[in-house]
């Protein structure tokens, strides 16, 4: 392993545990991986060396303080040339301990589950000794939780009252809960409980099966109970119900047709078997009519009868037909009409779950499955296509600084515009977070390069506005196409990668392979 594969390792070590580029925390990460590889470098051995010209007693108090690096060791030595007694730092120290402890029973009084249980654990950890590592592992859990920590449920109260995120006791006395406000959140639960109900009636089924009527009624009366997280399986489970409903009503109408279809198809036959039997009947009657004389009106009588016969029985088949094919045409209109609204139903479902429901552009299974297209068109017809791989740069700290709020309409601005800049033949989508990707076919590396340089340059001009505040943007590009590639997943690995080269180059730029 070579020094550049121990400095790239050590920038992903940085990233991975969350900590900033500063010169210590990559000296701390070097070292590690460079230990890790078996690689020595005089750097990393300063504090080795200088621990072992101390005293005993020097070095074991450097192991008592957990001493990892240089400057660390200097403000030791400092500490120790100013301190006035012996124990001075180890009273500072137990001072410090007890203060820590004290604070974080007091986090663990608070109103949040996630920071009073680290608060619990952090507490353990201080009452036994605990490695370096435990500790940093410890320190950055509490660094996750304030970079992660979102309060925007209190928004949800607004409706009631002036909210202070920074006060919560003082939000919750703010909070009007007169009768108005009450009857105004009962209302609203009144109509989710309507809207609920309706769409627990089958939708093909003729009858509502006890259960849902029952769950149905139950929330009708009481619309409160859909604040309940108790009901909830109650609702999964008559939503299972109506769908089951439903396939069992349309195997019904299915069966139904099939009835049909065996009847007309009897009926068909005994009409064609009836009119071979009448057939030959009138044909007998035919001669016994021409055997017949003028004067023999007693056997006219009886052929006439025969013919009305044949005549009657040929009218009520033909009428029992029509009023069988009527009925069920009927029958079939309506279901034909059901089954046209489940198409429509089930391609709408289908398409709205190919589009990201921030930006509105395709999401990431949407751009698989047109990816696989264009790869099926690479194989069989030679049409190159390129990938782009976009990432706006510093995202994470315009939801810091702005809230999160201000970052989704950053997402959605920046979607209008790789929307608006891409051809009418191109893909262009979400492909998760703050990553988005275009799909241009018919296009090499070069052409790549020219639309993702044209989209930088035209984020780095927009003026992304947010509450009367202009945030700056930029975003790193990364193009390949797939005749450079062997395979689409060696395609999208690749533009990843350059997009990742492109942060490190310095963000704001365009790699290509």
């Amino acid at each position: 392993m070579n020094i550049q594969t121990i400095i790239k390792n050590a920038v992903k070590r940085l990233e991975l545990e969350g900590k900033l580029l500063t010169p210590d925390f990559y000296a701390e990460a070097f070292c590690k991986e460079a230990t890790k590889a078996g690689f020595t470098t005089e750097d990393c051995s300063h504090l080795e060396r200088f621990t072992t010209t101390l005293n005993k007693e020097f070095q074991n108090e450097l192991k008592k303080y957990h001493i990892k690096n240089m400057p660390e060791l200097a403000r030791f030595l400092v500490s120790k040339l100013n301190r006035t007694s012996p124990s001075h730092c180890s009273n500072l120290l137990e001072a410090q301990n007890a203060f820590t402890k004290k604070v974080l029973q007091v986090v663990e009084m608070l109103h949040n589950k996630e920071a009073s249980e680290l608060a619990r654990r952090s507490t353990d950890l201080l009452s036994r000794e605990a490695t370096p590592t435990e500790i940093d592992q410890y320190r950055q859990l509490w660094v996750n939780f304030t970079t992660t920590y979102d309060d925007t449920f209190l928004q949800k109260l607004k409706l009631f009252g002036d909210i202070d995120s920074s006060d919560l006791k003082k939000s919750i006395q703010n909070l009007k809960l007169d009768g108005s406000e009450k009857s105004l959140g009962t209302s609203e639960l009144s109509v989710v409980a309507s809207l609920l109900v309706a769409s627990l009636v089958p939708s093909i089924a003729s009858n509502i099966d006890d259960k849902i009527a029952q769950i149905s009624q139950k929330i009708q009366e009481n619309p409160s109970l859909l604040e309940s997280s108790i009901i909830e399986s109650e609702i999964k489970s008559a939503i299972s119900l109506r769908i089951a409903l439903d396939k069992q009503s349309v195997r019904e109408m299915i069966e139904s047709i099939d009835g049909v279809l065996d009847k007309l198809s009897l009926r068909l036959i005994e009409m064609i078997e009836s009119s071979d039997n009448s057939t030959v009947e009138i044909q007998k009657i035919k001669k016994e009519l021409e055997g017949y004389s003028e004067s023999s009106e007693i056997n006219f009588r009886d052929a006439h009868k025969k013919l009305y016969t044949v005549a009657v029985a040929l009218e009520e088949n033909t009428q029992a037909l029509t009023k069988d094919l009527k009925k069920h045409s009927s029958e079939v209109s309506i279901l034909s009409k059901k089954i046209e609204f489940l198409e429509q139903e089930l391609e709408r479902a289908r398409e709205e779950s190919k589009e990201d429901f921030l930006t509105k552009l395709y999401n990431k299974r949407a751009l698989d499955e047109f990816a696989n297209i264009k790869e099926g068109e690479f194989e069989r017809y030679g049409h190159n296509f390129s990938i782009v791989f976009f990432d706006l740069d510093h995202f994470k700290s315009i939801n810091d600084t702005y809230g999160h709020d201000a970052g989704d309409a950053v997402l959605a601005a920046f979607a209008s515009i790789l929307k608006h800049e891409a051809r009418s033949v191109d893909i262009v989508g979400r492909f998760g977070g703050e990553e988005f990707v275009a799909i241009l076919g018919e296009t090499d590396t070069n052409g790549g390069v020219v639309f993702a340089e044209k989209l930088r340059q035209k984020v780095k001009k927009a003026r992304f506005m947010y509450k009367d505040e202009r945030i700056e943007l930029t975003v790193s590009c990364g193009v390949s196409d797939r005749k450079s590639n062997a395979s689409l997943h060696s395609l999208m690995k690749s533009a990843d990668e350059l997009v990742y080269k492109a942060k490190k180059n310095g963000r704001d730029r365009v790699e290509h392979k």
